[in-house]
């Protein structure tokens, strides 16, 4: 067997990194030699262009990335740097598609159960909250929304309650429902699944009905987007937003608050066709039905905050 220098060797700079793209995709040498690359300014945008688009095929890609010197600050640097042109919206294409590679790193970061934590523990997810923030529904800004969110989903998806800690002690709740107020269908979808995974964890489900106003703000937007999903339906938001409102339905004052706020769309048959195919959102409906019927009369204060 061919010896293999230490991995703190392999990221020595070598006069071979311009070359190295060139390599076979499926080699850990050239995962190496691109990463080396990200760290020349020069070189990076080609780099950054072959590790987003190859990374499924790296073996061990998030750990390289984390351990390599200067490669985080050098993705750090990238989603930096069009900060400026956030506001007023003046981000082109071109750059939303680097720092979009650029997040699509640190989302392999944050999915790889040896580096989530490293990931968290840095607070790196806070580098995105600019980009859920802003409001262009242009395409640049778009993918940039929607691949931040990847980078949260990745962390929330494996039902850590450490990280839904973290989460909850930040702004992504309101940065969720702002998205899943204004965003494009797919970037609902990934915000809803984040607020969805919020509220399976017991800390997140207290978190969110403790106030008043928590509870309204989180119930406002999955009404609307219910009655947004009348006319133009779409099953899969559609079965986070009744895992959602099933969730709440186990906490006792939630559910009889929701006694007097569920949409009329869900209680009647508006969605049963959207449904049909999938039997385990038509179950959830069933059930979040069962449990608010059963439930109480909401407190006069949360009613009126929904009526009005």
């Amino acid at each position: 067997m061919a010896n293999r220098p230490p991995p703190s060797l392999s990221f020595a700079r070598s006069s071979g990194a311009s070359s190295a793209s060139s390599t076979n995709d499926r080699n850990p040498l050239s995962a190496e030699q691109l990463i080396l690359n990200l760290s020349d300014f020069q070189l990076r945008e080609n780099a950054l262009q072959e590790l987003s688009k190859k990374r499924e095929h790296f073996h061990n890609l998030a750990p390289l990335v984390w351990h390599s010197v200067g490669t985080i600050p050098a993705l750090l640097q990238e989603i930096i740097a069009v900060y400026p042109y956030l506001s007023p919206p003046t981000m082109t294409s071109a750059q939303s598609n680097r720092v979009c590679n650029a997040l699509a790193l640190l989302q392999s970061v944050a999915s790889h159960p040896n580096t989530r934590m490293l990931f968290l523990k840095a607070h790196l997810p806070l580098y995105m909250y600019a980009f859920l923030n802003t409001s262009s529904k242009s395409r640049p800004f778009e993918f940039l929304r929607l691949t931040s969110l990847g980078v949260i989903g990745a962390l929330v998806k494996v039902d850590d309650a450490e990280v839904i800690r973290f989460l909850l002690q930040t702004e992504i709740v309101p940065l969720c429902l702002r998205t899943m107020e204004n965003g494009s269908e797919l970037s609902k979808t990934v915000a809803t699944f984040i607020v969805q995974k919020v509220l399976l964890d017991d800390v997140g489900l207290e978190y969110m009905c403790t106030t008043s106003e928590r509870f309204f703000a989180l119930g406002r937007v999955l009404g609307n987007m219910v009655t947004s999903l009348a006319e133009g339906p779409s099953p899969r938001l559609l079965k986070h937003i009744v895992r959602c409102y099933l969730r709440l339905t186990e906490n006792n004052r939630a559910c009889d608050a929701l006694g007097s706020c569920l949409p009329d769309l869900l209680r009647n048959a508006a969605f049963s066709k959207c449904l049909s195919d999938d039997q385990i959102a038509m179950a959830w409906l069933h059930q979040l039905l069962h449990n608010i019927n059963n439930g109480g009369r909401a407190p006069q204060e949360l009613v009126h905050m929904f009526v009005n």
